[in-house]
This record gives C-alpha cells, sequence and structure tokens, in this order.
C-alpha cells in the first residue's frame, strides 16, 4: 500500500471478506472522503443479502458511500462458475463508473487479491498446461473499459491481512464456499499452500518473481507478434507465414486470433493450424478448421476467421 498512488476517486471493490475489508480501511485512512465502495451482489448462494447487509452497516460506520449493484452470474455450458461470476463483476464495475462519472469520475478501482492468490492462481494454471500468459498470474496493474485497476495487495500474504484486521479490531464476514473442496482453488488453499509454506517457507516472494518473469516473456511475445502482424496484414497471408519459423508462426497466429477475434485456440486446434499452414503449398488446398467458437478458412492467398 505505501507505494499504491491511484489516480482519485478511487472505487473498492468490496465483498465483506477480510481482503476486500483490509482494502477498504487502509484506502479511506490514505484517501479519505476520495474513496467509494462497490459490492457485486452475485445472489448465487442464500447468504448473499447477509453479505450485502453487512457491508452496508460497515461502509455506514465508516461514512464511506457504498454502491450494491445486483448482477446474473450464473455460468453458460462449458463456461466455469468462477469466470462467469468474474465476468459478471467487471461489468458492474463497468456499470458503476460510467453512472457515476458525470458526478464522481470515478478512475480508479482497487481489488483485493493478495499474494496467496496469486500463488493459486499460478497453480491453477500449471494444473491446465498453460503458457506464458496463464503463468504471469495476476497483473498488479492494467486497463478495462476505460479504467485503471490496480491490486495494490498482492505482494501481502493472507496471514499478515488478517492480522491485521485482528488488531484494528475490524469485522468482515466469511463466505462458506471458500472452503468448498470441490472447487480447485479451495483445495490448492487448504492442501498445497500450508504444505509450500512448511517445505518452502519464501514459496510467496519466489513465485511472484516467477511470475513477473513470466509476464515479461509474454509482453515481449506480444511485441514480437503485433511486429510480424504488420508484415503479415490483416488477415495474414500464408506464404508470409511460412517465411516465419514455426514458433514465431505460433505466436503471430495466436496474437492475431486473440486480438482482432478474441478467440483463443487450443493447443490442439493451434498444432493443426500450424500443419495446415504448412501443407498450403498449392492454390487448391483448402483450410477449414475449427478454432475456438468459429472456424479459420483459406480464402486466395490468406487466412480468414469467422465466428
Amino acid at each position: 500500500m505505501r507505494v499504491f498512488s491511484p489516480a482519485l476517486p478511487l472505487a473498492v471493490g468490496y465483498s465483506g471478506g477480510a481482503d476486500s475489508t483490509a482494502l477498504l480501511l487502509a484506502c479511506v485512512e490514505k484517501w479519505p472522503g476520495q474513496v467509494r465502495a462497490v459490492h457485486v451482489h452475485h445472489g448465487l448462494q442464500a447468504a448473499a443479502d447477509g453479505f450485502a447487509s453487512h457491508c452496508e452497516v460497515f461502509c455506514a460506520q465508516l461514512q464511506v458511500p457504498l454502491r450494491v449493484i445486483r448482477v446474473q452470474a450464473s455460468h453458460a455450458p462449458g463456461e466455469s462458475p468462477e469466470d462467469a461470476a468474474r465476468k459478471a463483476r467487471y461489468e458492474a464495475f463497468r456499470v458503476f463508473a460510467q453512472e457515476e462519472r458525470a458526478q464522481l469520475a470515478i478512475k480508479s478501482i482497487a481489488l483485493a487479491q493478495h499474494a496467496d492468490d496469486q500463488v493459486e492462481t499460478m497453480l491453477l494454471a500449471l494444473s491446465r498446461g498453460a503458457g506464458l500468459p496463464g503463468l504471469s498470474a495476476m497483473p498488479a496493474s492494467w486497463q478495462r473499459d476505460g479504467l485503471a485497476y490496480h491490486r495494490p495487495l498482492l505482494q501481502v500474504p493472507a496471514p499478515e491481512i488478517r492480522a491485521w484486521l485482528a488488531r484494528r479490531g475490524a469485522a468482515f464476514i466469511e463466505d462458506p464456499t471458500n472452503t468448498d473442496e470441490r472447487f480447485t482453488r479451495n483445495r490448492i488453499r487448504a492442501r498445497l499452500l500450508p504444505a509450500l509454506a512448511e517445505a518452502f517457507p519464501q514459496f510467496r516472494e519466489t513465485f511472484a518473481r516467477s511470475a513477473q518473469h513470466a509476464a515479461q516473456a509474454q509482453a515481449l511475445l506480444l511485441e514480437v507478434a503485433r511486429e510480424d502482424l504488420k508484415a503479415l496484414g490483416n488477415p495474414p497471408t500464408i506464404k508470409a507465414l511460412q517465411g516465419l519459423s514455426p514458433a514465431r508462426q505460433a505466436n503471430a497466429l495466436r496474437t492475431w486470433l486473440r486480438d482482432f477475434h478474441q478467440a483463443a485456440p487450443s493447443a490442439a486446434q493451434l498444432e493443426q493450424l500450424l500443419s495446415q499452414v504448412a501443407a498450403c503449398t498449392t492454390r487448391g488446398h483448402q483450410i477449414h478448421l475449427k478454432i475456438a467458437s468459429g472456424h479459420v478458412t483459406r480464402a486466395g492467398d490468406r487466412l480468414h476467421y469467422t465466428a
């Protein structure tokens, strides 16, 4: 928090749990009168109304304006509940900032993920065979929908947050779903983190460094991909693609699909696409591959994507 200097006024994502309670308290003390709280009511469990009521009482005690936003966070087929809830939260933050912009001009939003959350995210990525974007875990700051998002607690271990709250005597709620080990993240928290703490006491710091290294490498790959795409064109020409190494082809195609079509190919889909690009040596060779929710096809000398 010492080096956290967001543009003000600031909104804090406040769930009522320990982490967001600590973040809200610290921000209110540092920037009195410049902080607003936003509680996203997911409506996914019976206790959700009680969470919102707790937040209202606590914010009233702090004399901090609170906005409760109800969202529909049910997940679509093939989508994880966590991803659906995350999307709903970001949409709620966007709506809040848009509605409040004329009066408050909210410029920044602070979220309460901490060092343990960062480790859990990396371990989840490893369990799924993720590449550098997944191993980069969560960024400390980023832009989305014209807002600056910040995670000022990413270097702070969860036990330190709870110890700080205990010294302050601050009330917070315990979400019962956080101990439900049907969720992979909760199993990691309950089983793996204690084992890591025993075997490698500094694991939070070393994992954070690894995430930073992965993020730097990913930024470099993205820079190379966008330079390559300038030469390849949009949509990319097949012959120019074939002039790149397989690794640069994969990097460029992954970036093209994500940046221009919001499509994320699986490893198997991307490998198949590379194979088809390599085999495309005659005019009559056709390409029609399913990628994400659409298809990559050949049209003349170029690749095209149709959602």
